[in-house]
């Protein structure tokens, strides 16, 4: 039981860093000298890192409150888990800890689809860089995690 219980807070962490690079990492969307995240918009000229703060668009701030809320509903969870470890009674499962995983795995998901659907940088050689692909795959990684939270029991 105890390898089960090391495995999922692993696997859980794991989760957490992809969505926390996810998050801050300036790679949403790239191409040729110009690479945009949720944050800033920067652009290379001469070998120069020039970036300028991301719009003030309505669909922009969204996604990073969405982002937001996953990365802190990720980490909320966490502490559940780590709660629930030690005050939960034997036989009970996971629940409360499964709600919150599961609504951050909602909350990258929405934010990932309006990213998808408004970003504007979508002209000439631009495509989606590395950390939209990182929110994208802790999507599924943070839904697993929250059914694996209700199926496990805890157990002495």
């Amino acid at each position: 039981m105890l390898l089960i219980l090391l495995g999922v807070l692993i696997f859980h962490l794991i989760i957490l860093v992809l969505l926390f690079v996810s998050t801050i990492a300036n790679a949403w969307t790239v191409g040729g000298t110009k690479s945009t995240d949720l944050w800033y918009s920067c652009l290379t000229t001469n070998g120069a890192y020039h970036c300028s703060s991301a719009s003030n668009e309505d669909w922009i701030q969204a996604v990073q409150a969405l982002m937001v809320l996953s990365v802190l509903f990720c980490l909320f969870s966490l502490f559940f888990f780590m709660c629930q470890l030690f005050t939960l009674v034997k036989g009970g499962r996971f629940f409360f800890t499964a709600v919150f995983q599961i609504l951050a795995s909602l909350f990258v998901m929405c934010g990932a689809i309006i990213y998808t659907v408004m970003s504007p940088d979508r002209e000439g050689d631009a495509a989606f860089g590395f950390a939209y692909v990182l929110a994208w795959l802790s999507f599924p990684l943070c839904l697993v995690s929250g059914l694996i939270y209700i199926v496990l029991r805890k157990r002495e």
